[in-house]
């Protein structure tokens, strides 16, 4: 009898030291996307986190190996303390990425965007006006985002764009890649499924759980919600807090046993093989579909395994 050679398991990518921040600042949001991990929307607030509580953590952030801090939301710009809070992430030595869904760029945004260490980025879902607008829930919607992109292409202003997949029949979303592409915009990954949390689970009718996660989820990054909760990352909500920034310094968070017990409930990545290739396999591998974080979320700057092409980090 002949015995099938055994093939070698990839090894999971270990986490790496977190050095990537998401700050939850709002959940409030012009939009009402059928999709939103948060459940955003014009009705709600801004959680607990204080502008001293924000403006602590920033300025202790780079002791606990954090170098670029991402605003996200909701739509981060809508916090009053936005601006506030983003000149004193630079002054911090803090790289700033702003991720905003573009509705509504005023002037001083824009002279915000244009700073060396800032970078922006943005989700964009078809090419169809109609259907942008029905996805995201606001009429206008698409020719707003689709202008403003313009305007930061044409500014220099570094820009990424995610294109999410909602699932949805007949969704144009690779001919809005090529839009983007086409527009000018550097940086288009692929598209990447919907993620089942938030209301995208309830649209999904399923329970959020650890295997709708890319499988990076804490490694080299943290997310800390409006109420100052840490967790591996923004989709990952549905998980324990590992602590609350409020009452606990990032560091003793980042380095707790609290920390550590959510990061081995994340399914890991494992590193490409034949069977699984995450950079040109049409996002049909688990846990992930992209070398890095899902194109919903954004990296302003890559770790060196993630740098390669068509990685969707």
């Amino acid at each position: 009898m002949t015995v099938a050679p055994v093939r070698p398991t990839a090894p999971a990518l270990a986490p790496e030291p977190v050095w990537f921040l998401e700050l939850e600042l709002t959940n409030r949001c012009q939009l009402g996307c059928m999709h939103c991990y948060a459940g955003s929307g014009p009705a709600e607030g801004s959680g607990e986190m204080t502008r001293a509580d924000w403006e602590r953590l920033l300025a202790t952030a780079p002791d606990a190996g954090i170098r670029v801090v991402q605003f996200i939301g909701g739509e981060a710009t809508l916090h009053p303390d936005f601006p506030h809070l983003a000149e004193r992430a630079l002054g911090a030595g803090l790289k700033v990425q702003v991720y905003s869904n573009l509705y509504r760029v005023t002037n001083a945004l824009w002279e915000l965007y244009s700073r060396p260490d800032v970078t922006l980025a943005t989700s964009y879902y078809s090419d169809l006006p109609a259907e942008h607008d029905r996805i995201t829930g606001r009429k206008g919607s698409h020719s707003r985002t689709r202008a403003a992109v313009i305007e930061a292409v044409n500014r220099g202003i570094p820009l990424k764009v995610g294109i999410v997949d909602c699932g949805a029949p007949g969704q144009r979303a690779r001919e809005a890649r090529e839009e983007m592409i086409a527009l000018g915009v550097a940086q288009v990954p692929a598209p990447d499924r919907i993620r089942g949390v938030g209301r995208a689970a309830q649209a999904m009718g399923i329970e959020a759980n650890v295997h709708e996660l890319c499988g990076r989820c804490g490694s080299g990054r943290a997310a800390v919600s409006w109420d100052g909760d840490v967790r591996p990352c923004v989709l990952s909500r549905f998980l324990p807090s590992a602590g609350n920034v409020r009452t606990t310094a990032l560091a003793h968070i980042l380095g707790g046993a609290a920390w550590n017990a959510l990061l081995v409930q994340v399914p890991r990545r494992r590193e490409p093989d034949e069977e699984c290739r995450p950079d040109s396999d049409g996002n049909d591998c688990r846990p992930a579909e992209t070398v890095c974080e899902g194109d919903a979320l954004v990296l302003p700057e890559l770790p060196a395994r993630c740098d390669r092409p068509g990685g969707g980090g």
